[in-house]
């Protein structure tokens, strides 16, 4: 087969969970079929739109710069340029990782030219402008506040205000412009539930919310996990520590909770370590570390990291992982990566977290962005070491050794999906 892969991001560039996610996939395929990955990077020195073609571990990439403009939706330069490749490789099935940063009207070029289309959802992007159901609340006191459901004047009045000019003599223009815009973007997504084939969620949580509340027919959408590269994830004695030690692994974005780590961390006065891995984000993790400093305990910054070095640079070296998000995570990779290798997982009672980790069973569970709870639960699992490691021992409770899916195996299923949507058709 040739597969065009299309995602807003891809390794070493970019390294959160849909982006690593590519990767695994595409190098799995590769062994197998021919592998064409469409995706952005971000240089401030070309023009918007070039692309470059380039060729890496037996894969073609088309690199196309997306460096300002990069948070609209839709893109008609760059939809032309996108048609002009399909029609060049001629893919036989397209499967889409994300299209922030991108265009959604890739998908209705990839229809035109009567391209098969398998999209996995990683986030709420299709059903929410900021992808996460996580408020921005500007000038309010109470910020990042979790969004019930998609609004388009809601959404104008807690997330887009930011974008409004400030003078209260234009509120209600630049209210109208935002609901309008909101609602525009809205129509082009749901647009989506029609031209994609098949959707692929990676948690009951995420395919139940596209079902009830973004109104994608159920036998067009399927459950089906993460699989992963198991070479390089494998269970590992830890190094002998002075202290217990927490971890953190992420990026380094309010939507992730370190801020609620921290002010957990600085609740514990038990001597005990706290490690935060990830690539640093200018002022954010600045403030962080200036956070971090109020605690009576050791915070280290650790930088970032190669995913096939997580074992050894990352799991030996901690006693747990705290998996802190304060937005619906789906399917966190990095629970499913310490589960494969043992490690306890300390996560939030919401959203995939909770799917994947159920409490004193093969993790803790704490109160979603409680933060008192989080401290609660931290100070039981350096308390109780040797059942928090009985507890990381399940690992990954959907198999009965504990094994989280493998890419091989996870990518046979791939195989066996877009192989039906090339034969329908025919």
């Amino acid at each position: 087969m040739k597969i065009l892969k299309i995602i807003h991001g891809y390794p070493p560039n970019y390294n959160a969970g849909s982006e690593v996610y590519s990767q695994s996939i595409c190098e799995e395929l590769a062994k197998r079929h021919q592998i064409i990955v469409f995706t952005r990077e971000e240089n401030f020195y070309i023009a918007d739109h070039s692309i470059r073609k380039e060729y890496r571990h037996n894969i073609v990439f088309y690199i196309v710069n997306k460096a300002r403009e990069k948070d609209t939706y839709c893109h008609n330069d760059l939809d032309r340029l996108f048609a002009e490749i399909i029609q060049t490789e001629q893919p036989d099935v397209a499967h889409i990782g994300h299209l922030n940063h991108l265009s959604t009207g890739l998908v209705e070029e990839l229809k035109k030219q009567n391209i098969p289309i398998v999209f996995t959802l990683h986030d709420f992007w299709l059903m929410c402008p900021r992808g996460q159901f996580l408020q921005v609340n500007f000038a309010n006191p109470d910020f990042h506040q979790l969004c019930d459901g998609q609004e388009n004047r809601k959404c104008a009045i807690n997330c887009y205000n930011r974008c409004f000019s400030g003078k209260s003599e234009n509120y209600d223009a630049d209210l109208q412009y935002w609901e309008n815009w909101i609602g525009s973007r809205m129509n082009e997504t749901r647009q989506m539930i029609d031209l994609v084939d098949i959707f692929i969620a990676p948690s009951r949580y995420l395919l139940n919310r596209f079902v009830i509340d973004f109104g994608v027919p159920a036998p067009k959408i399927l459950y089906l996990d993460y699989g992963f590269p198991l070479h390089y994830l494998s269970p590992i004695v830890a190094k002998n520590k002075t202290y217990f030690t927490f971890g953190y692994i992420g990026t380094h974005i309010p939507s992730k909770g370190i801020d609620l780590l921290l002010n957990a961390f600085s609740k514990i006065t038990e001597k005990s370590r706290l490690k935060i891995w990830g690539r640093e984000n200018g002022q954010s993790t600045q403030s962080l570390k200036i956070m971090a400093s109020n605690s009576i305990n050791e915070v280290h910054f650790m930088g970032e990291y190669i995913n096939s070095n997580l074992v050894h640079e990352v799991f030996i070296n901690i006693d747990c992982i705290v998996v802190p998000s304060i937005w619906g995570e789906n399917s966190p990779l990095v629970i499913h990566e310490a589960q494969a290798c043992k490690i306890p997982v300390i996560t939030a009672n919401f959203g995939g977290m909770s799917e994947y980790v159920q409490h004193l069973i093969n993790g803790l569970l704490f109160q979603h962005r409680n933060v008192d709870d989080l401290a609660e639960k931290m100070l039981w699992a350096l308390q109780n070491p040797n059942k928090m490691r009985e507890l990381g021992e399940k690992g990954y409770l959907y198999d009965k050794n504990g094994s989280v899916p493998d890419i091989e195996k996870h990518c046979t299923t791939l195989e066996i999906i877009y192989q039906k949507l090339i034969d329908d058709k025919v």
